[in-house]
């Protein structure tokens, strides 16, 4: 029997354009890096060539989407990203219709409940969430990135996603986990996700922390959106995490239908 489990068919492919790609990744990496960077550094991570990255660094920083410090000569980001942030969340629709549903359930279980939007294959962004008053919390926040194929929301990526098999395995096997799955038990857990509609992380991703995971479809059936609650272990045994899980189903479905 195959490894792997049945997908959607594949979504079409965009025709890139190399000076956005270039400029997004920038950008991307600057977000991601503790210090700001050199051009050199951001030519070498990136494997563009220096004088290309200058160029479209200067626009970036022309445009205040990135600094310039005048006496390091590095990059980081720039306050020009902050109010495309604020309006990305302020327009949220999504993000507008899960908080009173995460605000339930965090308060109801003790748990961390976030709400995560799916793009791709590489990352998942946290756009919303709400903590519970618990001695021991994951640390995330809004704007937060994740592999999108990691712990049990991943999963639920995996079973519902519309991209090719091919790329599902390959992001699979660069996946960082503390108690990282075989393949081969990874692939029956997105089956189990598939057939019952959420799933489940026991230690997985992060010891001694229980996820759990329940997808939003779209129109074609493929997921766009996430609900995952994050809680300690002990807390969360068979019991209370398919009771949990019961309570995450029903505001996936409820944020569903006020999506459409």
């Amino acid at each position: 029997m195959s490894n792997k489990p049945k997908r959607a068919a594949a979504g079409s492919r965009v025709r890139p354009v190399p000076a956005v790609s270039r400029a997004i990744a920038i950008l991307r990496l600057l977000g991601r890096a503790r210090t700001p960077l050199g051009v050199k550094a951001i030519a070498e991570s990136l494997e563009i060539v220096p004088s290309t990255a200058l160029h479209i660094l200067r626009v970036l920083v022309s445009e205040q989407l990135v600094s310039l410090d005048p006496v390091s000569r590095k990059y980081g980001l720039g306050t020009g990203m902050l109010p495309l942030a604020r309006a990305v969340l302020e327009n949220s629709g999504f993000r507008n219709i899960v908080q009173p549903e995460l605000d339930l359930l965090s308060q109801r279980h003790g748990i961390t409940a976030i709400g995560v939007e799916l793009s791709d294959l590489d990352h998942m962004l946290v756009v919303a969430l709400s903590r519970a008053q618990a001695p021991v919390r994951m640390h995330v926040d809004v704007g937060s990135r994740f592999p999108a194929l990691i712990s049990a929301t991943g999963r639920c990526v995996a079973a519902f996603t519309g991209q090719p098999w091919s790329e599902v395995e390959k992001r699979f096997r660069a996946l960082r986990w503390e108690d990282p799955p075989t393949y081969e038990s990874w692939c029956r857990e997105v089956d189990k996700a598939r057939r019952h509609g959420f799933s489940i992380d026991r230690g997985n991703y992060i010891a001694g922390v229980t996820i759990a995971a329940v997808p939003i479809l779209n129109a074609q059936g493929t997921i766009s959106h996430a609900l995952a609650a994050v809680g300690l272990g002990s807390r969360l045994g068979r019991e209370a995490s398919l009771a949990l899980v019961r309570d995450m189903q029903r505001a996936a479905a409820t944020v569903a239908s006020q999506m459409i």
